[in-house]
């Protein structure tokens, strides 16, 4: 009586890991791309976030002008007309409910310089380093933020008031 065995031999179960390890190294960089670019997504959104905040608050004071670079608001605070804080206050204008940070980056802030070198105090400067080398919307007169906030792939993505 002859047992007739079921299951694969080893040169079929090396062409399937084979077949699969190779698609894996095809798809894992794009993977990685596309998790580059939604970061980069998010960084930007941020800035716009809190550029319309800045905005809320230059219109709250009078004259306007816009927060100083060492007195803007730690991230993950509330901001709001009072000052900021881990909770927003009830009864007070809030700008942001919490300060948005990098979510990739230490100590997880985005640059934010007032005023600008040399320009008046209606200015400002928000700054974030991408990771998407081939980004078409980053500055491609920068390299870095500031002295303080330096970018590994020199490329930075910039929104400057006005």
């Amino acid at each position: 009586m002859k047992h007739k065995i079921l299951g694969f031999t080893l040169i079929e179960l090396l062409v399937v890991i084979a077949i699969i390890s190779g698609l894996s190294a095809i798809l894992l960089p794009n993977f990685m791309g596309a998790r580059e670019r939604a970061r980069d997504t998010q960084r930007k959104n941020d800035l716009k976030q809190i550029q319309k905040a800045l905005e809320l608050y230059k219109l709250d004071l009078n004259p306007p002008s816009f927060p100083a670079t060492a007195v803007f608001p730690s991230v993950g605070n509330c901001w709001y007309n009072g000052g900021s804080g881990t909770t927003c206050p009830a009864g007070t204008s809030i700008y942001l409910n919490k300060i948005p940070s990098d979510p990739n980056r230490s100590p997880n802030n985005y640059s934010y310089t007032s005023p600008r070198s040399g320009v008046d105090s209606l200015t400002y400067q928000l700054c974030a380093c991408l990771e998407n080398k081939a980004d078409p919307d980053a500055d491609p007169t920068l390299t870095d933020c500031s002295a303080s906030y330096l970018c590994t792939n020199k490329k930075v993505f910039v929104i400057n008031e006005p």
